[in-house]
């Protein structure tokens, strides 16, 4: 069994302490079952939470993104499924509202309306333009317009690059019209290295074997991946057992039920 971790001793003792003299009135540890919601449930998408891999350039140009001038205020975001730009669209409106701006995300659908009151903000961020129907592509095309009189910031994001989107030819050119990124999703090599990072930063050794299950039997993303691994090491800590793929299994058949 792996030793008791940094950060970890005090937190195990006092749990022992607890199943020596239990008591009616002492809180109990969570279950397998509520530390697997705990892992259904992402955190917040934010860039500190965003594995940067190859994307360095874009998450600089996002973070700079408050203080730009108005004429470079317009990005276009694409990439695969999983890649993570809905993480970064939704973490680009969370932190233009910490710098006190009035900021949205708009997800997509074949009638999205974007309505006159998006076009008084001073940001939105349009994530999966390719799911737009021809009326909402109009809507679209008037608040990329009215964003841009104001100096607002308009973040769009789809699954491929602007020209090669089947929408209206208005709506892909001014979609191509400011900085156009592609998000580069991670390897697996990549996501085993954060995820390697991560348990040394809460205390422990993350087994290969571990790893490899993470990667092959559980959603891939990086932040679904990373609450799997938070709700691992308490599940470890409060089962006194270590980290090992049978403890993966158990917590994962959990949050199956």
């Amino acid at each position: 069994m792996r030793s008791l971790r940094r950060n970890a001793g005090e937190h195990t003792a006092a749990l022992l302490h607890r199943r020596r003299f239990p008591s009616p009135f002492t809180p109990q540890p969570p279950t397998v079952k509520q530390l697997a919601f705990d892992f259904s449930v992402a955190t917040a998408p934010a860039y500190d939470n965003f594995v940067v891999g190859r994307n360095a350039e874009l998450m600089q140009r996002l973070r700079d993104l408050p203080r730009t001038p108005d004429d470079e205020r317009f990005l276009y975001l694409w990439g695969a499924c999983g890649s993570g730009r809905t993480h970064l669209l939704q973490a680009a409106v969370t932190a233009f509202r910490a710098a006190g701006a009035r900021a949205e995300y708009v997800p997509c659908a074949p009638d999205t309306d974007f309505a006159e009151p998006l076009r008084a903000l001073d940001a939105v961020a349009v994530d999966d333009v390719e799911r737009l129907g021809d009326t909402a592509q109009i809507s679209l095309f008037s608040l990329y317009n009215g964003l841009r009189g104001t100096g607002a910031a308009l973040i769009a994001a789809g699954n491929v690059a602007p020209m090669r989107l089947a929408l209206r030819p208005d709506v892909v050119t001014r979609l191509g019209w400011g900085l156009v990124y592609e998000v580069h999703g991670l390897t697996d090599l990549q996501k085993a290295e954060a995820l390697a990072e991560h348990a040394s930063v809460r205390g422990f050794t993350l087994q290969p074997d571990v790893t490899k299950y993470l990667l092959t039997h559980a959603r891939r993303d990086m932040p679904a991946l990373l609450a799997l691994l938070d709700a691992l090491d308490r599940y470890s800590l409060e089962s006194k057992r270590p980290v090992t793929v049978p403890l993966l299994r158990e917590l994962l058949a959990a949050g199956q039920k």
